[in-house]
């Protein structure tokens, strides 16, 4: 029987600490929430590995992120209680569930429905408040609840996620794992203005996904 408290306990020190993740409100909660609720049921042993761990094998395959990568991307958008985020890609909702710990009003999203219903039994088990799940094309987010202060996309993209970066209240930030292969870099957007500024991370590797994939063009 897995210890999933002795778990993430492991997690925290062995794995984002020694990441640079030092953010303690942030590693306070991700010591808090039980991941072991967000993966496919009778997959639960999985959830603390240093993968990226497969939570939706439906028509389009969705992954909760590395905690490593996960943890970095959250520290770089710099959650204070109060930021209303924008969770792209959601899958079963961990990501939101950190969020939802540190005291964020959070909308994720999810492209299926069966997803986007899982997530929100997961959140229900997890106690996980402030999350409202919304079903819809991952490329158009949720201008409903715009704007944000903050976006995550729980994955890498190839193109430049615009319609995203124009929900982004003034000063808002969006992370993301940008390209593929070794080219992938962890990238932070700052809404300035009019004007979105761009920084590359660190290194850094997800699965790619499909509505953000790079369209070739015609070759002559």
């Amino acid at each position: 029987m897995v210890d999933f408290a002795q778990a993430r306990r492991i997690m925290v020190d062995g794995q984002l600490r020694t990441f640079d993740v030092n953010d303690i409100p942030l590693l306070d909660a991700m010591d808090s929430v039980p991941r072991e609720l967000f993966v496919l049921p009778g997959r639960e042993e999985l959830a603390y590995i240093d993968q990226d761990v497969l939570v939706g094998d439906g028509a389009e395959r969705r992954y909760m992120l590395s905690p490593m990568i996960l943890g970095r991307l959250i520290q770089a958008l710099g959650i204070e209680a109060g930021d209303r985020v924008l969770d792209v890609a959601c899958g079963r909702g961990y990501a939101s569930a950190v969020f939802s710990e540190l005291g964020a009003q959070v909308t994720a999203v999810e492209a299926d429905d069966a997803l986007a219903n899982a997530a929100r039994q997961s959140l229900s088990a997890a106690g996980a408040g402030n999350v409202t799940v919304v079903t819809g094309p991952l490329e158009q987010g949720h201008a409903g609840n715009a704007p944000y202060d903050a976006i995550l996309i729980n994955g890498a993209v190839e193109v430049r996620p615009e319609a995203l970066l124009h929900q982004l209240a003034e000063g808002g930030r969006l992370a993301c794992v940008k390209g593929r292969g070794r080219a992938a870099r962890a990238t932070l957007y700052v809404r300035t203005g009019d004007a979105i500024g761009e920084r590359a991370l660190f290194e850094a590797a997800a699965p790619l996904l499909a509505p953000f994939v790079q369209v070739p063009g015609f070759t002559f």
